[in-house]
């Protein structure tokens, strides 16, 4: 979230860059840079070039830096909230770190109690990064949606094949 809702208790970029903000003031050359949606397209870009550059040391961003950003000596990233995300967001999440030489480290914090599918779901993020696995597994825990629908998840409309165990029947 970017800031407050009254409907979900979540931690907020904007709360949380202000945390972290107010926490460095220790070290005045560490500098604590915001990423969101709503922001202005010149200044997502200003942030992103100042991060790239390391002039930002910690970005704290929402999914707005899910595809596309390519920082190399970016190491660690902590997703807030990681049960409240889909299996492909969280693999394309963790793939913005570790593009570089360094080691990376991707945290996923979660809230419990947590749902059968989202146990499911951060036990593969955990246990593989192949995302063609990724994908499998997605496949085994949501279902195929509707093959000429709009729907993404539900149950599968064949009735006696199973689209994973006869994929080659298929």
């Amino acid at each position: 979230l970017i800031e407050e809702s009254e409907k979900l208790e979540l931690q907020t970029a904007v709360a949380l860059h202000a945390e972290l903000t107010r926490a460095f003031e220790a070290w005045p050359s560490m500098r604590v840079g915001l990423l969101h949606g709503r922001m202005k397209p010149d200044e997502k870009a200003a942030t992103m070039q100042a991060f790239a550059a390391g002039d930002i040391h910690v970005l704290v961003a929402t999914t707005v830096i899910e595809v596309g950003v390519d920082v190399p000596r970016a190491s660690i990233m902590v997703i807030e909230h990681a049960e409240r995300f889909g299996l492909a967001q969280l693999h394309q999440l963790r793939g913005r770190v570790g593009r570089g030489a360094d080691e990376s480290t991707c945290v996923l914090l979660f809230e419990d109690p947590l749902t059968d599918a989202a146990k499911q779901r951060l036990k593969v993020v955990f246990e593989t990064t192949d995302g063609f696995e990724i994908a499998r597994q997605d496949l085994l825990i949501r279902g195929p949606g509707e093959f000429l629908g709009a729907r993404q998840s539900g149950v599968p409309m064949l009735r006696f094949a199973d689209i994973e165990r006869d994929v080659a029947l298929i």
